[in-house]
């Protein structure tokens, strides 16, 4: 299938910042013939066929693999009740918490025993396919668990200077857990069929973007992907939902402010008047008003922002700080003397954790955010303290 001669518009954000090969995976994906609009966000590095900070609008289509494979991966923020002062003398109990309530790597799951419940659970839309009927036991025994990579759980501390802010909170600094995972193996396996089906749908598809085959939305197919990728959303929230009940029950604090978005996902929006499904692949949702969570790395801060609205973005912001290094490569200049090192100076106590997600492979978090100041405003800087990922 021919790809167009021009690519559709699009729009780069903190360009000095993103290598020339994620700016060539954009222009591919706006050269295809559903595409619309598109935009790359500062913390942008290649994915697989869309950039990670990738955004493209299609017309009635959706691309799987421009979702991806960790469907929904999303992040949540429990700002507790707790004044910031008080996490020394609590160090050890949280650090408890975090190793009791929390459970990370591929293929995790809880023991019967240990398992939640919640409501996802009971959606008729598990039974509406013979794919998703399969996946429910896999749901029930993960329902609660992080993944691996750059999945975390992590306390810290939440700094508001504005008193007027709109999480209504009054200013000040407080203790905060932030979270990062998505649909575990749910997403994954439900990204694989639909990616497939897609690749063997548009078989002279150009191979340059084979991985953006896409499903029509009058198909079958792909109103089967949209309903999966929408359980697979709901599937994530209700993770992030469990894992911050059982640390908030562990330690007993009440929540004063709940924040929390997804990325990899794709969503039926208007922009310029036309209807347009909008593929936000390592992409927050920065609509006016909109609270968003955009982290840093295991050893810098984050911040929770507030969306403009700017329609050149497609009303979309970066999800993170974005790597520098690929994680083989990361393995081979990063050692743990060196991330020691790093969180020592910053007062971080680090669980589990590898090479290939320390700190030096981010782009520095404060220049990405600078570098979208029309696309979204701080809320609050939230700097990370005790941080569990997988491993030991």
């Amino acid at each position: 299938m021919e790809l167009r001669d021009q690519p559709v518009e699009y729009h780069i954000w903190g360009r000095e910042y993103i290598d020339d090969a994620s700016v060539d995976q954009l222009e591919s994906a706006a050269r295809l013939p559903v595409a619309v609009a598109g935009a790359l966000m500062p913390d942008a590095h290649v994915g697989y066929g869309l950039p990670i900070g990738g955004v493209l609008a299609t017309e009635n289509a959706v691309i799987p693999y421009a979702v991806g494979v960790d469907i929904a991966c999303r992040m949540r923020l429990s700002v507790y009740d707790v004044k910031g002062k008080l996490l020394k003398g609590q160090q050890s109990r949280l650090q408890n918490a975090l190793n009791r309530e929390t459970l990370f790597g591929a293929g995790k799951e809880w023991s019967v025993s240990e398992r939640a419940d919640h409501e996802v659970l009971d959606e008729d839309t598990w039974r509406e396919t013979p794919l998703l009927r399969g996946l429910l036991d896999k749901a029930t025994r993960q329902l609660g668990t992080s993944g691996s990579g750059n999945h975390f759980v992590e306390f810290g501390l939440i700094d508001i200077a504005d008193e007027n802010n709109p999480l209504h909170v009054p200013s000040g600094q407080y203790i905060a857990l932030l979270s990062h995972s998505g649909s575990r193996g749910v997403g994954y396996q439900i990204a694989d069929h639909y990616s497939k089906l897609a690749m063997e749908s548009l078989p002279n598809l150009d191979k340059s973007v084979r991985h953006l085959a896409w499903l029509s939305m009058d198909s079958e197919e792909g109103q089967e992907y949209w309903q999966a990728m929408q359980l697979a959303g709901r599937f994530a929230a209700a993770n992030h939902e469990v894992i911050h009940r059982r640390i908030a029950k562990a330690i007993g604090w009440d929540i004063l402010a709940t924040v929390e978005n997804h990325h990899n996902f794709a969503w039926e929006e208007k922009h310029k008047g036309k209807r347009v499904i909008v593929h936000r692949k390592g992409a927050t949702p920065a609509e006016q008003g909109m609270l968003g969570i955009i982290p840093g790395s295991m050893g810098d801060a984050g911040y929770v922002v507030q969306g403009i609205g700017n329609e050149e973005s497609l009303k979309s912001a970066s999800h993170g700080a974005g790597r520098v290094m690929s994680r083989s490569q990361a393995r081979k200049q990063i050692t743990r003397n060196m991330i020691r090192a790093y969180l020592k100076e910053r007062d971080v106590t680090l669980f589990g954790g590898d090479t290939d997600e320390a700190p030096h492979v981010y782009k520095p978090i404060d220049e990405i955010i600078a570098a979208q100041s029309d696309l979204i405003s701080v809320v609050a800087k939230f700097t990370p303290r005790i941080v569990r990922m997988d491993g030991k």
